[in-house]
Order: structure tokens, then sequence, then C-alpha cells
């Protein structure tokens, strides 16, 4: 592992560095055995569903065995990877206030669960290493000022300088506990109960790759890095992007290509653009995977006005991905819609009227103070409800053609898409549950009886049948053509302000599907230059769309109609 020791050198030092590179070594080798060989390339076949362990309830079963459950009845064929919201014993925040990195949590199942579910689906786990719970036993044995845990934490003794440091939620960046040597402060990122790990101490880094090869060990095909951006602290810094950080990432994914190069790192970065790609790094040194957070957002947007032009314009400015990396794609998640990522892409009175609409349409807004004052960094609404006015009486087949049509655009985008488990199967907003939790997010994470869900998917008239059946459709069409490969071509086509259209070519070329969205309530037509997209005169008697797999026109075409919130797939038809 030459390749690690440069990086050793610049967190830790020369003298540190090749002892701290034996005893990496010797993590990987102990593991080794236990870690089963596997193939992996990204495919058009590739699309994730988010959901938490505990996300379907059957009676008294154990939740990931009802998750498998309902996996392998609705998803075979759909979707093949598994993002698991955090299954670890917690103390708050749904999760992500870790009390023991190696365990499932009693309730939900145990290893075997994760490893039964990862035998059919490709599974992601978070690992949560900027913070651990207040209760968990490392920083338990800390405020005991116990070894090895002494130096776990950064202690502050309170005349740091912290200005700079950037926030990404409102709370005190630091915190105090009693102890029985007197009070000690913290660092605290994201809350009192999630206390930063010290990572200046290389003892963390070696007990969070143990942990990360745990995962592998335990079935993890993507490694999701959950907050890292915030991962190194440097006092008289923003403590954000850091190349430390993206140093400690370099580490991580140097251990893995050596351990198991089937496993992707995924880095969770909900911040402006340009600084969330950085983590790509060149490209083979980083992530292979990066949520594209600016995408939420304008794609909403653009459902608002009716109107394509700025998110079209964004997406032909695109700088590929470097190497063999891609985006992964998604619309809504177990968070709320985050803002910071669409900053210096909308201008600040657009981002004011998503926030006024989202107030207007039932969600909420969740506010956070930095050097600017106090702005708007997340609205927390269920995405459906984001798209859909309460005040008009639509019709089901208004919502549910809207919602899909902005579900669309983000499945044929290249990259690998992920989609969070209320979108897929239809849900609503929760707003009971923020009541119950005092919790903005709840309102997006309600957890659902399997017997409610199967009566509704069952069932015609129902919202669930609606879009889990359109759903389906686009995901099966999207696995059947190379067209959408995460590493083929994209071009964006000008066709009319309301309409979003993109031609998706496959890596060898030989596979072209165009896709069109109308983002509008109004009638488009499009003129399409067929035989300059989709194949010569002689190779297109008609247009097939693949989501219908039915042919949409017969013989030489030079104009389609589009219906309000239309979508299309087409590809040449015989």
């Amino acid at each position: 592992m030459t390749e690690l020791l440069p990086k050793l050198v610049s967190l830790y030092g020369i003298d540190n560095a090749p002892q701290l590179q034996k005893r990496i070594q010797r993590i990987i080798d102990s593991h080794r055995g236990r870690i089963a060989a596997r193939d992996r390339v990204l495919t058009e076949q590739d699309a994730i569903l988010i959901t938490y362990a505990d996300q379907v309830r059957e009676g008294d079963n154990l939740p990931l065995r009802t998750l498998a459950k309902v996996c392998e009845k609705y998803l075979k064929g759909l979707i093949n990877g598994i993002h698991v919201l955090p299954f670890f014993p917690f103390s708050s925040d749904d999760g992500f206030s870790v009390i023991d990195y190696r365990k499932v949590k009693e309730e939900f199942g145990d290893w075997a669960d994760i490893g039964e579910l990862g035998s059919k689906f490709l599974v992601m786990i978070d690992a949560v290493i900027n913070h651990i719970s207040s209760q968990s036993a490392w920083f338990q044995s800390y405020l005991r000022d116990e070894q090895p845990y002494r130096d776990y934490f950064i202690t502050l003794r309170g005349d740091e300088d912290l200005a700079q440091v950037v926030r990404p939620r409102a709370s005190a960046v630091q915190t105090s506990f009693e102890t029985p040597s007197g009070i000690k402060r913290v660092w605290t990122t994201f809350s009192p109960d999630q206390i930063d790990l010290n990572f200046h101490n290389p003892e963390v880094l070696l007990e969070v790759i143990d942990v990360l090869l745990t995962y592998v060990e335990n079935g993890a095909q993507y490694i999701r890095l959950d907050a890292v951006a915030y991962i190194w602290k440097e006092f008289g810094t923003s403590c954000i992007h850091l190349r430390q950080a993206h140093l400690l990432i370099q580490v991580l994914r140097a251990v893995l290509d050596r351990a198991a190069p089937q496993v992707a790192l995924i880095t969770e970065t909900n911040v402006p653009h340009q600084e969330n790609i950085s983590y790509f790094g060149d490209g083979e040194n980083e992530a292979q995977l990066v949520y594209n957070f600016a995408l939420p957002p304008l794609v909403l947007h653009t459902f608002h006005v009716g109107n394509a032009e700025l998110i079209s314009n964004w997406v032909e400015k695109w700088q590929p991905p470097p190497g063999e990396t891609a985006f992964i794609n998604f619309l809504a998640s177990h968070d709320g819609i985050g803002l910071s990522a669409a900053r210096g892409i909308l201008s600040e009175t657009q981002i004011k009227s998503l926030v006024e609409r989202t107030v207007e349409w039932g969600g909420l807004v969740s506010y956070k103070e930095d050097h600017e004052g106090r702005r708007p960094y997340e609205l927390n609404i269920n995405y459906l409800d984001a798209l859909s006015d309460p005040g008009k009486q639509e019709s089901l087949e208004i919502i549910v053609s809207r919602f899909m049509c902005a579900q669309s655009i983000m499945i044929c985008l290249k990259g690998v898409p992920a989609i969070y488990f209320h979108s897929l199967f239809g849900s609503r907003g929760w707003g009971a549950g923020v009541e119950e939790s005092n919790q903005n997010r709840s309102i997006n994470r309600q957890k659902l009886a399997l017997r409610e869900i199967e009566e509704e998917l069952a069932d015609p008239s129902s919202l669930r049948y609606h879009v889990f059946r359109r759903y389906s459709k686009m995901l099966r069409a999207r696995a059947a053509s190379a067209a959408f490969h995460p590493l083929g071509a994209e071009t964006i086509l000008h066709c009319g302000a309301a309409v979003f259209a993109i031609l998706r070519t496959s890596p060898s070329t030989q596979q072209l599907v165009l896709c069109l969205h109308n983002v509008s309530n109004q009638v488009q037509t499009v003129r399409v230059d067929i035989e300059g997209h989709l194949g010569s005169s002689e190779q297109t008697s008609g247009l097939l769309d693949l989501i219908t797999n039915e042919i949409l026109v017969r013989g030489p075409v030079t104009a389609l109609t589009l219906e309000p919130y239309q979508a299309l797939w087409l590809t040449a038809g015989n």
C-alpha cells in the first residue's frame, strides 16, 4: 500500500506514518478471510431504494425481515440496491446518533438479517463517522478519563478561535458535560447528543477502518460517508472541506480498494454544487459516487414555474464526473430538501419563492444562523406534497402525472437513481409526526404498516397504486436499456421553455433514448429531429415509448404533442 504512506505522512507526520501503515495492513489482514470477493461495475440496472430498517412493520416480526420481504415481493427487477438508513443502536436523530457502530439494534434484527438482504440486493450501510452518540461506550469512557478514549474527542478550553466554523444546523458548536474531574466542553457539530470524533488521533482512524471492514464483512456493497465534509477540525478555519478531510477519504478509499475493491464509497456533502463535486477527487482516489444535492430544489423550482430552461442550462453545463465515477441522483430522502447546493444556481428570490410555497402548501422550513444571518437551509415537506397545490381541486391523474414527470427527470439523468421509500410507494406528508417528535424532518419519516401498504397497492383507486405502477414501468424500462448506463452520454436538447429534453446514449453508442418532459400544465408541441437524434429515416419507421412499451407514432415524425406533465422515453420503433 505504498500509495497510502504519503497521505498518512500528511495527516500524522513522517515519524508516525510507517508504523500506522503497518497497523492498517494488519487490520485488513484480520478481515480478509471473511470478506467475499465479488466483481462490481456500474450498469443501467443500478437503482437504490432509501429506507429505514423499520420502515414497514408487520405485527411482532423483526422489521429487517419485514423489509426483506417487501423488497423481495415488490422490487425484484426494479431496484437492485437498498440503502438501509442507520440500523445501529442510537439515541437520537432517527439513527444518526450511533451508540455502537458494530451492533444492529436488537429491535430491528441482527447482522444475519443484513446479510440475508445483501444476498438478494446490493446493500448500502451508513458510516456515521463524523460523530457518535453521547451515550456510546466510547464517549462515556472519555468522560471518565479512561484510555484509550481520552483523545477520541475534541476537548475545548474555551479560548479557541471558532469564529469561522461553518454550522450546518442551529445548535451550538460546543457542549458541556459534567465529569468526575469537572466540566468538559466538547465539539458537537450537529447536536449536543452527537459528539464529533477527533481524527487528529490516529487511533480513531484505525478504529473507523476496522468498523468499515466489519460492514463489508456483513455484506456492504456501498458505504455512505455521512457528513464527511466536517470530519477534520482546525481552529481558525471553516472546518469544512479541509484538505485533511479529502486525505482521510483517500485513505479510506485506498484501504477499501485493497481489501474489497467491489465496494463503492459515497460521500454525503449537502453543500454548494462545486464544493460537492470536489469529493470525486481525481476520479480514482476519493468517492466513486457523490449525491447530486442541487437536483431536488432545481426540479421543484422547475415544476413550480412550469419552465425547464434553468435546469436544462444547468445540466448542459455539467462537468462530467471524472473517471468511472457518477452522481447519485435523487429528489427525496429521509432528510428535507436542502437549499445549500442550489445557492449560486437559483437566485435568492427563487429560493425565497420555494420557501414561501412550501409553507403555503403545508410544509415547514428549517433555518440556521451564520455569518450572513438567519437563512433557510432545508424545506421539510414530502416531495409529492411539494409538487401538489392543496388549494386546487386536482384530479388523481394530474397529481400522479406531475409527480412522475419529476421522477422521470431524475431517473433518466446520467448517474445512479436513488429513490426514497415514500416516493416509490406514493406517500403523503405526516404532519402528526412533527407534532409528536417536535422535529421538522419527521414530516417525511412515517413508518408504515405492511397490511395498509398492501391493501392500497391492490386498490386501483388509491394514490399508492398509481404511483407505484408508473414507477415500476419507468424502472423496468431504465434497466432494460443500455442508453441509461451511468457512464453513458447525455445531451440536452432545447425543445421549448416548458420541455426538459435529454438524449441518452449508451457507452457503445448503439442505443439511444430521447426523454421528453412537459413540466407545465399546458399542452406542448415539440419539434423533434428524429433522423438526427434517433437514427436515419430507413431505421426510423416510428417511435416506441419505452415507459409504456407502445408504438407512439408510425411513419416519419416531425412533431409530437405532450399532454400536461407527460413524460416520454422515445427510441426508434419498427
